[in-house]
């Protein structure tokens, strides 16, 4: 059997056999991409653990305004042609509008085009981005973090590898955790259990994760409170 990270993997097995059983870890909405037929009864050889939950874009548009209360404009940093980064988007976009604030969507496809967005972003005053994690994104996360501290933008991020990489906070899944258990899945399908009788998981834990030293680069005091309530902090 194996286990595919993410849908760029996942599409390439599922392109390569029907039969061999997949387990599947970091996917976004594994019904729209038409990897399983459905949640509860996926069919067919593939199952896994779904890296996204709907709440998050707006757990994370409130993370930024309460690290950095001054943002007024939300750029939204996705990558074209993923469903799930335009859920998030389209969710983060309805909440900014009932607030008052302003919001941006720009679809990155690689660094050079990151680079470019994140300079134009930063030609306006009280700015913050929240980056949505894709293949591109994750990539490129160093190079993201680094753009965001060097123009002084308050960024949040959905996974923690983004704020080791140097980013500012981060609200998402424990990616580990989802790892964690899909060995139960393989140990289960190895025991001879069919995957596609096996739901498909959605996240449970959730870690929120501050960098205190990017926040000092940007001149930021985070908020005790959100100190307290991280489950992680980086000094």
């Amino acid at each position: 059997m194996i286990v595919a990270n993410g849908p760029q993997a996942l599409a390439a097995l599922r392109r390569l056999t029907s039969t061999i059983p997949i387990v599947f870890v970091q996917v976004g909405d594994p019904v729209d991409a038409g990897f399983v037929a459905s949640l509860a009864h996926p069919g067919g050889n593939i199952t896994g653990f779904v890296s996204y939950e709907k709440t998050i874009a707006g757990k994370l548009l409130e993370l930024l305004k309460e690290i950095a209360p001054d943002v007024s404009r939300v750029s939204v940093i996705i990558t074209p042609d993923n469903a799930t980064n335009a859920l998030a988007a389209q969710v983060i976009d309805g909440i900014v509008a009932s607030t008052g604030m302003q919001s941006t969507v720009a679809a990155v496809p690689d660094a050079a085009e990151i680079e470019r967005t994140i300079d134009a972003i930063a030609s306006n005053a009280n700015g913050g981005l929240i980056v949505i994690g894709n293949p591109i994104t994750n990539t490129h996360r160093e190079l993201i973090a680094a753009l965001a501290v060097r123009h002084r933008l308050p960024s949040v991020y959905q996974y923690r590898y983004f704020v080791t990489a140097g980013g500012l906070a981060s609200y998402g899944p424990d990616v580990g955790d989802l790892f964690g258990q899909s060995a139960s899945y393989v140990d289960r399908i190895l025991k001879g259990e069919k995957p596609g009788d096996l739901p498909v998981q959605l996240p449970t834990k959730f870690e929120l994760v501050i960098n205190l030293k990017t926040a000092k680069a940007l001149g930021l005091d985070v908020p005790l409170f959100l100190q307290q309530r991280a489950d992680e902090v980086i000094e």
